[in-house]
């Protein structure tokens, strides 16, 4: 430090003595160097600018010990590859518990591994106090399944008509086959700082009415119960939802960094009691918003080209973060199963199995070995790479006709997808039992298979990008 009386105080003097880069920074300067003009030496200036030190940064949050969480497991394994699947997924919730922010864990009849070690698997449940984990509920916020009662329709004329409608694959609809998404909901992304920018208002208009790809589905089944055909979509955010993830990511990080560096950074979170967190969570209401606008916009369409006389109509989230009193519950691939979740809940959900099993109506139990979830689906005991590996010489399509016999298979956007076969997924038969026996849920019907549509094996943009060049 130079007490020169000729040289001006700068930003390192400012740095030295304990303030940080800000906003506020440049009047700091100026004021210190006004005082220098008048004669004051650093000494004097530095006890003048003390008042406006910030406060102490707070001590990084320590890692939680191995066992101090505690995890709920509602999950066996029924052969080798289960167990395998279970090692794993306990493995990575075993570095999830470690986050400071979390108070219990549990993992689902359907968990699966979904990312690096320390990743929350599918099927994953996560409790946290004051903080909103984006990698919690990941990319795919508000995945969801919604259900309508279409009557006494013809399934074939049904899943016609939902073929002729619905739009699989990447990217969003063009001009001139949109979707209408109303304006007040448009006027509520606008309002909100994490969803008010082109890219993002673009992709609400343009993605409403769309499904995408990978294991998201537009099914046809009939009712054990009643005898009537429904119609059941599986889908989420898209485009809204993709780019809300990556900007709550963004600012997640930033908090890890001052809070807790040794967090892994898949688990970074954002303190819900701050202006970010508060915006945060509206976001995640308006995207659920929008989401169960998408679905809605599918089944209303299906409803009016057949002219059928519908019944009920109902969904349910399971890659979503809920609050129940002051406890943020992170969903990924996990359904909520207490009553009043949320406004619109109706004490029954949907649990997919796979394309030639029923979709399962439950009525939750809300666990508390299960912090009040239950399953969404059967999830995979192998990777999609390790199960075309094991097909051998088996063609996807062969496969197909072996596995669907009967059913009406189709692929909208690309050819025979083998990774969303039946034998990719866990046999649904252990699931359901293990709902059962866990007491997770209670099964009030079934919907039988008579057909579904999903993408197909698709050539991922980057691919396609390249081989374009």
């Amino acid at each position: 430090m130079n007490d020169d009386a000729h040289s001006p105080v700068t930003g390192a003097d400012l740095i030295g003595w304990g303030h940080r880069p800000g906003p506020a920074f440049p009047d700091l300067l100026s004021r210190a160097n006004a005082a220098r003009a008048e004669g004051l030496g650093l000494i004097r200036i530095r006890q003048m600018l003390e008042a406006d030190l910030p406060p102490p940064a707070p001590e990084p949050l320590a890692l939680r010990r191995p066992g101090e969480v505690p995890l709920h497991v509602s999950l066996r394994a029924e052969n080798a590859d289960e167990q395998d699947n279970i090692d794993k997924v306990l493995a990575t919730m075993a570095e999830v518990l470690k986050t400071p922010t979390v108070e219990a864990g549990a993992v689902m009849p359907d968990a699966c591994p979904a990312g690096p070690l320390g990743t929350i698997p599918v099927g994953g449940v996560v409790a946290a106090r004051n903080a909103i984990h984006p990698g919690m509920h990941s990319a795919d916020i508000c995945c969801s399944v919604m259900i309508t009662d279409l009557g006494m329709v013809d399934p074939k004329a049904a899943l016609d008509a939902a073929q002729a409608i619905t739009h699989f694959g990447p990217g969003g609809r063009e001009q001139g086959s949109r979707f209408t998404v109303s304006l007040d909901l448009m006027d509520e992304f606008r309002a909100n700082p994490f969803l008010n920018d082109n890219r993002m208002l673009h992709a609400a208009q343009a993605h409403m009415g769309t499904q995408g790809d990978g294991n998201h589905f537009l099914f046809i089944g009939r009712s054990r119960a009643t005898g009537r055909v429904a119609m059941v979509t599986h889908h989420g955010s898209r485009g809204p939802g993709g780019l809300l993830y990556k900007h709550g990511m963004e600012v997640a990080e930033r908090f890890r960094r001052a809070l807790s560096p040794a967090t892994l950074k898949q688990n970074a979170w954002i303190p819900a009691d701050t202006g970010e967190g508060r915006d945060y969570w509206d976001a995640l209401q308006i995207i659920r918003r929008w989401t169960k606008a998408n679905h809605n916009a599918l089944h209303q369409a299906v409803v009016e080209k057949l002219r059928a006389e519908p019944g009920d109509r109902y969904w349910n989230e399971h890659n979503f973060v809920f609050k129940r009193g002051d406890v943020f519950l992170h969903g990924k691939g996990a359904t909520p199963a207490w009553e009043g979740y949320a406004q619109d809940a109706t004490g029954l959900t949907l649990i997919p199995l796979n394309m030639a099993e029923p979709v399962l109506v439950v009525r939750g139990r809300d666990a508390e070995q299960a912090l009040g979830f239950s399953p969404h689906g059967a999830g995979r005991n192998f990777s999609r790479t390790e199960h075309r590996r094991r097909m051998g010489a088996m063609t996807p399509a062969q496969m197909l006709a072996a596995e669907t016999a009967g059913l009406d298979i189709r692929f909208h956007a690309g050819a025979v997808d083998a990774s969303e076969l039946p034998s990719s997924y866990k046999r649904a038969g252990a699931v359901m039992y293990q709902i059962r026996d866990y007491g997770l849920a209670d099964v009030v019907d079934c919907i039988d298979p008579y057909g579904c549509i999903m993408a197909g094996d698709i050539v991922p943009d980057w691919q396609a990008r390249r081989t374009r060049r």
